[in-house]
């Protein structure tokens, strides 16, 4: 699965495979545009990019970070035209997106869902076996969502109904919001 942290400067990806109980990160990193793009031309830049990595890894889903709503209205705009852009790669691909709130990803990973920037950053690495911390902290927060969705996977797959696929199982996540 692919995990995304969305933003018009800055989106996060991270490539988990879950085998068993256990995930390895695949690969991670950060599509960066120019402060100095046109908002189309960055977009354009987002949604190729994600395009590409879904072509590669060919991932069974993408989770997505939920956009969280703060005091600068223009952000969460810019945040939510990348949300936008990389849903519709995934959805060119027939990958399934799957939304987490950012209190579900850290209460996925960290147990807590107040937990900080830094305590995610290591458990990430803990829980993937990498020797440290993904750098920026947009890839360890896209590896987080992924982790997130990964962790409720096997649940979902568990409760399916015979002969359904696990994505329509419920309870967990649908595509669209997991509150938490």
């Amino acid at each position: 699965m692919i995990g995304i942290d969305p933003g018009a400067a800055n989106t996060g990806f991270g490539v988990v495979r879950a085998i068993g109980n256990r995930m390895v990160a695949l690969d991670g990193g950060v599509i960066e545009t120019a402060p100095d793009m046109a908002a189309s031309e960055r977009l354009a830049r987002i949604h190729d990019s994600l395009g590409q990595l879904i072509s590669w890894h060919e991932p069974t889903a993408m989770a997505l970070e939920d956009l969280f709503f703060g005091r600068n209205v223009c952000s969460a705009l810019s945040v939510g035209q990348a949300r936008g852009v990389a849903m519709l790669a995934a959805a060119q691909k027939a990958v399934p997106c799957f939304d987490y709130t950012p209190q579900a990803v850290k209460k996925a990973v960290c147990g807590s869902g107040a937990a900080g920037k830094e305590q995610v950053q290591q458990m990430v690495a803990a829980l993937l076996g990498l020797p440290e911390p993904p750098s920026p902290d947009h890839a360890a927060d896209a590896f987080a969502v992924a982790i997130c969705h990964a962790g409720g996977a096997a649940m979902r797959r568990a409760v399916a109904p015979l002969g359904a696929p696990a994505a329509a199982a419920a309870p967990g996540p649908v595509p669209g919001r997991l509150a938490g």
